[in-house]
């Protein structure tokens, strides 16, 4: 595996993947295009903010398999087009909390007591005390918005100087709230209520110059901002007029809408305008945390196939992981089952899980079998990641059922796909809690080990068949492993499963579907 470091990273990051026998290149002078030139020969790409890898980058990585944020944000990663992709995006969104909540707060305090305007004018051979009245933040009322890991952090700075906090975060529960002493409010009483505002929340389309001429209207005479979260939550010209009119006292800007600024950005001629280049998380401790945190979860995804911190899939610790893998295993079995079994269009995928694999995260099950109900028919590649969304682009509906009853087992899967207006039904159990068994096909009840090269054949129940099947295949020189019979009653239709140590050739197949009493037979790959 060869992975790219493509921005500045500590040394012991780098060191972290080269020990772990990965083929590590660092080289953070690259292009956007150089990029796209070099990145197909590469299976993982570490990063931080500098380099944008945008949809050309990623449909010039064929053999990409994980892109690594050193950092919180992966508003530099076209997230849409690595799902599709199957391509990881992880990142560590706990390793800047601290020291980005901490520059929030300086940048409060610099505010408040204008420091580095104060600082210039000594600086320039000036004693101007009267001019930097300052304000103090007791009492004063901080307006959060998106009260994440950096701003559930910044709360308790703020409460230790003994400001009110108030914040609105539509997916915080208001006992969570209530717990931190957070009043919640709406987005407009924030901006009427709050003395400073602190913007703590992700760039979407929605949150696109969020602050903007009508934001800024509903706020009050002499309201702070501050911003280090993301470049383009504030309408920057919005700003530049607010400033200079007064409306808003000062502003304390970490992040911008371009960067670098351009030197001739009006934000830098305003005096009551604070800003520092994007170094929120920019201390020593905190990029070090960042480097080994995803430098480990790198090297965890390339070697042993955790997703420890994606953002696009479903993500669980490791010990989590460890104890779903087997499940996540079975259905991966069933699904590649069904689609070798199934013929037509597939239209809906029911996934009813049952008993003990009920309580657990299914979500992060789910897309293991649609991995393998989907990539034994589709050219392109097809993993965990991207299996849902391919699955949703081919207009596949896909249902989850719980269900604590599992009848005779401790769990079951069991899978029912409706295509070409025919519906077929597999199921599946762990034996010991970790090696897969198919129990179910259709109406029958079996017991075989989903592995190998294996027989399918659906006859009617009649003497002589097994004989029959056993000689075709002894003949071509292939050994039968195992054999397993099911039928529903007594002369009915009768489910022949042979396990075999090689796969039967066409001439096997045409034999065995020209004799006595066989309705269908097929060769299956698990």
């Amino acid at each position: 595996m060869k992975v790219l470091i493509s921005d500045v990273l500590s040394e012991n990051g780098v060191k972290i993947l080269r020990d772990s026998g990965l083929d590590v290149d660092v080289n953070t002078k690259l292009s956007n295009e150089e990029l796209q030139g070099k990145i197909a020969q590469y299976n993982g790409l570490v990063i931080r903010s500098a380099t944008k890898v945008n949809a050309k980058v990623i449909e010039a990585a064929t053999n990409l398999k994980v892109v690594g944020r050193a950092g919180s944000g992966v508003d530099n990663v076209d997230l849409p087009a690595a799902t599709k992709r199957g391509i990881v995006v992880m990142n560590t969104p706990g390793g800047n909390t601290i020291t980005t909540a901490e520059h929030a707060f300086a940048m409060m305090l610099s505010l408040a007591r204008k420091i580095p305007q104060a600082t210039a004018s000594m600086k320039a051979g000036k004693w101007e005390k009267s001019k930097f009245m300052g304000m103090e933040l007791q009492e004063k009322v901080l307006g959060i918005v998106g009260l994440g890991q950096i701003g559930s952090y910044l709360v308790k700075l703020a409460q230790g100087a003994s400001m009110k906090v108030i914040a609105n975060d539509p997916y915080l529960a208001e006992d969570r709230a209530h717990e931190m002493g957070v009043e919640l409010v709406g987005l407009s009483e924030l901006y009427r209520r709050a003395d400073i505002l602190s913007l703590h929340t992700t760039m979407t389309n929605e949150t696109k110059h969020m602050i903007g001429v009508e934001a800024i209207s509903q706020m009050k005479d002499g309201v702070r901002i501050v911003n280090c979260a993301r470049g383009g939550l504030v309408d920057e010209n919005a700003l530049v007029e607010a400033l200079t009119s007064g409306k808003v006292a000062g502003a304390a800007f970490d992040v911008f809408e371009k960067e670098p600024c351009a030197p001739d950005h009006p934000l830098l001629g305003l005096d009551n305008m604070i800003l520092t280049p994007h170094i929120g998380a920019s201390t020593v401790e905190a990029q070090e945390s960042v480097a080994i945190s995803i430098a480990e979860q790198v090297v965890e995804y390339l070697t042993r196939g955790v997703a420890r911190g994606a953002v696009n899939m479903p993500s669980a610790p490791v010990e989590l992981l460890q104890r779903i893998q087997p499940y996540s295993a079975l259905a991966e079995k069933l699904g590649a089952l069904q689609s070798q079994l199934c013929d037509g269009g597939i239209e809906r995928v029911t996934i009813e899980y049952k008993g003990d694999v009920a309580n657990e995260s299914v979500a992060l099950i789910t897309p293991a079998l649609l991995k393998g109900l989907l990539a034994p028919i589709l050219e392109d590649t097809v993993n965990s990641v991207n299996a849902p969304v391919i699955a949703k682009e081919r207009g596949i509906e896909v249902k989850e059922v719980r269900s604590r009853d599992a009848g005779d087992f401790t769990s079951l899967i069991r899978v029912v796909v409706d295509a070409a207006k025919k519906s077929a039904t597999v199921a599946g159990t762990l034996f010991g809690r970790k090696d897969p068994r198919i129990v179910e096909v259709n109406r029958f009840e079996v017991d075989f080990d989903p592995r190998g090269h294996l027989l399918f054949i659906l006859n009617e129940d009649q003497p002589g068949v097994i004989g029959m099947v056993g000689r075709i295949v002894g003949e071509h020189g292939i050994n039968i492993a195992r054999m397993e019979c099911a039928r529903v009653g007594q002369g009915g239709v009768a489910l022949l499963i042979l396990s075999l140590d090689s796969q039967a050739p066409d001439a096997v197949l045409d034999a065995i579907r020209n004799g006595t009493n066989i309705q269908f037979a097929k060769c299956l790959q698990l």
